[in-house]
């Protein structure tokens, strides 16, 4: 699928069918999440893979919004790293780059997933950061359910031109 299609017909999925998805994919998915911008270069990201059932059952203990992961045969959870820093507070841009960068990708290898907001919701980083053993200068960012998708969605066609300005307002 060409990238701007990838793009329009991006759409969040929340239901899975369950059936497995191979280590490649992944792989390419974390290889466009490591291709996203990032201030400075400064790459502050790390990615965690959970493909244990039982992990990823616990995630909506600490993620309010995140039932459909239990039908989901894997997730990232995208990380900035804070000792990475090199440009002080862009590492949440940077991980949000990574993220659309991964969504983008999952959709273009005909695959679903849904961008799970972590932070800056304390409770939610608090509980992924205890459930997964994450350090302190890692903080969660964005958590995403993959799998084969079990409903179709038609492209949003969200293109508003009153919300297109030039030169000025």
């Amino acid at each position: 699928m060409e990238t701007l299609k990838s793009i329009l017909s991006r759409r969040s999925i929340r239901r899975y069918t369950g059936e497995a998805i191979g280590s490649e994919p992944i792989r390419m998915v974390l290889e466009a999440g490591m291709a996203a911008p990032s201030a400075g270069n400064q790459q502050p990201w790390h990615f965690i893979v959970l493909d244990d059932r039982a992990v990823l059952d616990a995630v909506p203990e600490h993620h309010p919004h995140s039932s459909m992961i239990r039908e989901a045969p894997v997730a990232i959870l995208v990380c900035g790293d804070l000792s990475a820093e090199k440009r002080q507070g862009f590492w949440i841009q940077d991980c949000a780059a990574a993220t659309e960068n991964m969504l983008v990708a999952v959709t273009a290898l005909g695959l679903g997933a849904v961008w799970l907001g972590v932070y800056p919701r304390e409770e939610r980083v608090k509980g992924l950061k205890a459930l997964l053993g994450l350090p302190d200068h890692i903080i969660p960012f964005s958590l995403i359910p993959i799998g084969h998708p079990a409903e179709e969605k038609p492209p949003a066609g969200r293109y508003d031109p009153s919300r297109v300005h030039y030169n000025r307002w």
